[in-house]
């Protein structure tokens, strides 16, 4: 019987992984704002009432994945970009990665995207990251732009307008590649120097962990 609180502690961990799963799968899927806390607990196999062991409303547990999901981006970008010196390259590496990661798993993408429009989830976890590679880049002389907010706006729209084209299957094979190049040359880049940077390989890091599981 020692373990008994262990095994309770286990499997009401198990129960709210399943509902925060099945939370991004339907967001993925129709939104957040579409999505009914009966849709959560039918796609998580689980009770109605459990629901209300583990979070008090669904705003709760969009905040929740919410906050998961811009935790695993800043991580990956931090990792695919550590050992990177360039800003121009820093830059051009983490709109690559969003927008190949939005071709090799779309259900991360359509999350992204729909989380975004409901909660601004890309400025929250992309936002900080592009700020600071921007400044760093304008202060060493590297990038330049004539206002740093419009600047991040743009990169930001422009990112969320590709991804999109790639889960509608209109993109091409290398839009990662074209979208870098256009956003390095919003950035100060000329034309040769941009084609070069959005060109160069990508750091090799982990494979990503699916947004939902299979």
């Amino acid at each position: 019987m020692a373990d008994a609180p262990d095994r309770h502690a286990r499997r009401r961990e198990a129960t709210r992984a399943k509902l925060v799963a099945a939370t991004r799968t339907l967001i993925a899927r129709q939104g957040a704002d579409s999505t009914r806390i009966q849709e959560i607990t039918d796609e998580a196999d689980v009770g109605f009432g459990s629901f209300y062991n583990h979070f008090e409303s669904k705003d709760a547990i969009v905040e929740a994945v919410l906050a998961e999901t811009i935790a695993a981006q800043a991580a990956a970008i931090d990792a695919l970009t550590a050992a990177i010196d360039d800003p121009a390259e820093v830059v051009a590496a983490a709109h690559r990665s969003f927008v190949r990661r939005a071709r090799s798993d779309p259900d991360w993408g359509w999350l992204l995207l729909r989380l975004d429009m409901s909660h601004g989830v890309l400025r929250a976890s992309l936002g900080p990251y592009a700020q600071s590679d921007l400044r760093v880049g304008v202060a060493s002389g590297r990038l330049q732009v004539p206002d740093e907010t419009i600047a991040l706006y743009a990169m930001g729209g422009a990112l969320l307008a590709v991804m999109r084209l790639v889960l509608d299957g209109a993109a091409p094979p290398d839009a990662d590649v074209h979208h870098a190049e256009g956003v390095l040359r919003l950035l100060g880049l000329d034309r040769d120097e941009a084609h070069e940077v959005a060109r160069r390989p990508l750091p090799t890091r982990p494979a990503p962990t699916p947004a939902t599981p299979r």
